[in-house]
């Protein structure tokens, strides 16, 4: 990966629906390289796909909470069944696996906090392996889906 590579990255960071004419100009190149390194970085998967960012709270999910899980180690099948059962869980945004204690991060996002405990109680205390939940709140993102540095 090269300067221009980069360079295209960090505009389509900025604006993912570019076309390959806007991209080139922003990047001072022609099209037709840039259409194909556009097209090497898709296929290296630099670039993973192609989304639009949603405001939670125009949809109604105006209640984000982070939980952090601890699992009982039994094998690397808890680890696993785990990782797919929270994967099933459409509220939950990210899920990270972490070194130390706790074992996972999760961002869960959900309309208020009926909706969070209804979630907690019926899905999240339930998934395989938890020892332990413990949770807080979100009181304002900051920072968030900041573009990766050029």
């Amino acid at each position: 990966m090269d300067a221009m590579d980069r360079k295209i990255l960090a505009e389509l960071q900025y604006d993912g629906r570019l076309t390959v004419t806007e991209l080139a100009a922003r990047v001072q190149l022609s099209v037709s390289p840039c259409h194909r390194r556009l097209r090497d970085l898709e296929r290296d998967g630099a670039i993973r796909g192609y989304r639009a960012v949603v405001d939670p709270a125009a949809v109604g999910l105006n209640f984000e909470t982070l939980v952090f899980a601890t699992l009982r180690w039994q094998g690397p099948d808890t680890v696993t069944a785990f990782e797919e059962a929270v994967t099933a869980i459409p509220h939950v945004l990210q899920a990270q696996r972490l070194f130390g204690e706790p074992d996972y991060l999760l961002r869960v996002a959900t309309t208020d906090l009926a909706a969070f405990q209804q979630l907690y109680d019926h899905q999240l205390a339930r998934l395989p392996g938890v020892q332990r939940l413990t949770s807080t709140l979100v009181m304002k993102q900051v920072v968030n889906d900041r573009p990766l540095p050029a």
